[in-house]
């Protein structure tokens, strides 16, 4: 007997095979996606489908859903509807909108969302209720899947979207769920479906990134968790395939829609049970695919309205805004980064502000201006917080950032692998205003803050100072430690999106300034 178990992650709201920036194609998307499960389906009949999280943030389609227009389903939720998921499992963007959104996607959703590891903080019992689920096949093949999420969530989210919730270490839950599904439900396969990756290179065991974070611990599930069968990962937007770890078949779909992830599994029925006899894991790419004329039709009504939002008219650039290359955005003041910051100095009455530019596709802002342009170069459902912290902490800071940066043997600057590996996070180079400063990546990392002036003296390091933030960063996301627990002078609750759509009304024009207050040396 063979049983497929098919899985997408980190799908982050790709419906449509399109980039939303300009409408260009691109090979993505749940469309894609469900022609793909189509087939599958269509050959082999006892087939699990899972969605191991990141599902509902990422496109505006997502965003104007969650933030702008409540009055339908949630378009991801249809879709998968409409696709007959099995299940689903939170991953951490699940949370970025806020509790009503994601209560409201649960009631919708016709799967049960899975979280064994995040539990009320009153009782210990899981928060949302269902940690796993059991599916019988034909011939009494009992299936269960164990949802888990990475337990670092608390240090990326607002408080308020987790209150009540408590997110224990996902190894330790597995360790104490298994030996249930496999006693009490009688499972003959035993899946766990993780959001979080591995903190381990597979191969040789050596550690990829800092392991006290506990934030990808699928490494450790596959050899400390025993009678576990398939470990589907994600998180990390890796493509992991076609292996074991610890006799345990893994896999991770990368994001986007851009691939679909398969184990199949061999069995045989013996006078002991079902015993698996192979694994084989692979990952199916959409590329050249066509996209589901039905999937498609039902999501219609949703782009077209989404569409409209995103080419609404809202003012214009005086000079050039447009990012031409990204690596000399981060390198030099550009116009971009100096009017967020500029723009979160003036919503939270501060003078001192941090942003980054977020990927590599952010395009900056045309002459004529429109939501689509605004979403497409701040694509996270951020609000924004005032912490005060210490001079100490605001130079710690700018290292962290400076470490972003490394040189070749050719003395070429490029980006250090740490912000690569195993994904990447250029969204945690920061960029700041209202500080005077200067880097060398001459130098070693730690040692390469050369100049910190505020106010034309230079920042003692036990002074105070008040700097606004994204809400990631001000919990210490994108292992900025020292921002965590500093005092909360101001929140304001507003998306940026919103902040900076209203200022472009506001002004109308805005010009496109620098003031050089920051260098890069090397």
């Amino acid at each position: 007997m063979k049983l497929l178990i098919l899985e997408t992650s980190d799908v982050h709201g790709n419906i449509y095979p399109i980039h939303y920036a300009d409408n260009s194609p691109e090979e993505i998307g749940m469309a894609k996606i469900a022609s793909l499960i189509h087939k599958e389906r269509a050959e082999y009949p006892c087939t699990l489908l899972i969605d191991n999280g990141d599902m509902i943030q990422g496109t505006p389609l997502s965003y104007y859903y969650a933030r702008i227009n409540r009055k339908r389903p949630n378009p991801m939720v249809a879709a998968a509807n409409y696709l007959n998921y099995d299940c689903a499992v939170f991953g951490n963007h699940e949370f970025n909108f806020g509790r009503d959104v994601l209560s409201d996607v649960i009631a919708a959703s016709d799967f049960p969302w899975l979280g064994a590891n995040i539990v009320r903080e009153v009782d210990g019992q899981p928060f949302f209720g269902r940690p796993y689920i059991i599916k019988t096949f034909s011939e009494g093949l009992r299936v269960a899947v164990l949802g888990l999420t990475t337990k670092y969530v608390p240090n990326w989210e607002k408080p308020e979207n987790v209150k009540g919730m408590r997110f224990e270490n996902p190894v330790e839950t597995a360790k104490r769920w298994v030996p249930f599904l496999k006693k009490e439900e009688h499972a003959d396969v035993v899946v766990l479906s993780y959001h979080g990756g591995f903190g381990r290179d597979l191969k040789s065991g050596q550690p990829i990134e800092d392991e006290s974070k506990g934030e990808n611990q699928a490494y450790q599930m596959c050899r400390e968790v025993p009678g576990v069968d398939v470990v589907l990962t994600g998180h990390q937007h890796r493509l992991i395939a076609d292996t074991t770890l610890n006799g345990v078949a893994v896999l991770q779909p990368g994001c986007n829609g851009a691939y679909l992830g398969k184990v199949m599994l061999e069995l045989k029925h013996t006078l002991n049970g079902w015993q698996v006899t192979g694994k084989q894991s692979k990952l199916i790419p959409v590329c050249g695919e066509m996209p589901d004329p039905k999937l498609l039709s039902r999501m219609d009504v949703y782009e077209r309205e989404a569409q409209i939002w995103l080419d609404q008219p809202l003012g214009m650039i005086k000079g050039d805004m447009l990012v031409h290359d990204p690596m000399k955005v981060r390198m030099q003041d550009h116009p971009l980064i100096e009017f967020i910051n500029r723009l979160q100095m003036k919503a939270s009455g501060t003078d001192i502000s941090v942003t980054a530019l977020f990927n590599n596709e952010s395009p900056g802002m045309p002459v004529n201006v429109s939501m689509r342009d605004i979403v497409a170069n701040y694509i996270y459902p951020n609000t924004l917080r005032v912490i005060r912290i210490s001079g100490q902490d605001m130079r710690d800071a700018l290292e962290r950032s400076a470490s972003y940066f490394e040189k070749d043997i050719d003395g070429m600057v490029k980006v250090s692998k740490a912000f690569t590996d195993p994904k990447p996070q250029h969204y945690n180079y920061d960029m700041w205003e209202g500080i005077d400063y200067l880097l060398d990546i001459s130098r070693p990392v730690g040692d390469r803050v050369v100049k910190l002036n505020y106010h034309g003296k230079p920042v003692k390091v036990h002074d105070s100072y008040d700097v606004v933030m994204n809400n990631y960063r001000s919990v210490g996301g994108g292992e900025y430690a020292m921002f965590r627990n500093r005092p909360v002078i101001k929140d304001i609750p507003i998306d940026v999106t919103e902040l900076i759509a209203n200022e472009v009304l506001e002004k109308k024009v805005i010009k496109a300034t620098v003031d050089h207050n920051w260098q890069i040396v090397y």
